[in-house]
Parts: structure tokens; sequence; C-alpha cells
């Protein structure tokens, strides 16, 4: 079984990055996974000792592969296969803004148009 080639997304739903297969396979055609800062196809082959970044809604994690696995694990056997790289100050900032809340709009702007939410979700994803 471990001859056998390992998607990458299937990889990072199985380390519980994401929550379904399919999250993980769309953070990756979107391009917010990437390998040495160039985006790869949800059907990458992963490989012991590779080093992925990614945004995880808006935290900018960086992991390394310690083990191959084929199947999804619990919370604790985790470290086990993946290495997590995130500074701490990406976590610092995360929780920052958390604490003071996500977009803060004038009282009487009324809703984003278009334009002002896809500007919204690259500054967020990006």
């Amino acid at each position: 079984m471990s001859d056998e080639p390992l998607r990458i997304d299937k990889y990072l739903w199985a380390v519980r990055l994401f929550k379904t297969r399919s999250l993980a396979t769309e953070a990756c055609r979107s391009g917010r996974v990437k390998k040495d800062g160039v985006p790869i196809k949800a059907s990458h082959e992963v490989k012991v000792g590779e080093r992925y970044d990614m945004v995880i809604e808006q935290l900018h994690k960086q992991i390394e592969v310690k083990a191959l696995l084929h199947n999804r694990v619990g919370t604790k056997l985790v470290e086990e296969y993946m290495t997590d790289l995130t500074p701490k100050e990406e976590y610092e900032r995360i929780q920052m803004v958390r604490q003071y809340g996500y977009e803060r709009r004038d009282r009487g702007a009324g809703r984003p148009t278009k334009r002002d939410r896809r500007d919204i979700e690259e500054f967020k994803y990006k």
C-alpha cells in the first residue's frame, strides 16, 4: 500500500487540514496549495520530505510531510504524518483577526457590490 501514489488532495484531507476531500481539491484548483511557490494540481503526487504552503480561510499554513497515509486519522495521530512549520506569528495574527472581527463596513454603506466582494475575497484568500 505504501508503494501506491498518494494525491495531495487526499493527503490534506487525511491529515485533517480540510473537512472534506472536495474542499481540498477545490483549494488546489484555486491555487491556494503551493509547493516551492508554484500552485499544484489536486493530482500532485505527495512524497515524504516535501513542504507545502497553503491558505486555509485566512491562515497561511506551512507543512512538511513526515509519512504517507491513505486513510483519515484521528487528531492525535496527525503529528506522526505531518510537521506544522507555520510561524507562531501567523497564529497570533489569526487570533487577533478573530478577536476584533472580520470585515468592518461603515454604517449605512450597504451591501458590498460584486467588485467589492471579489476584492474582499482576493484580500482574504490570496
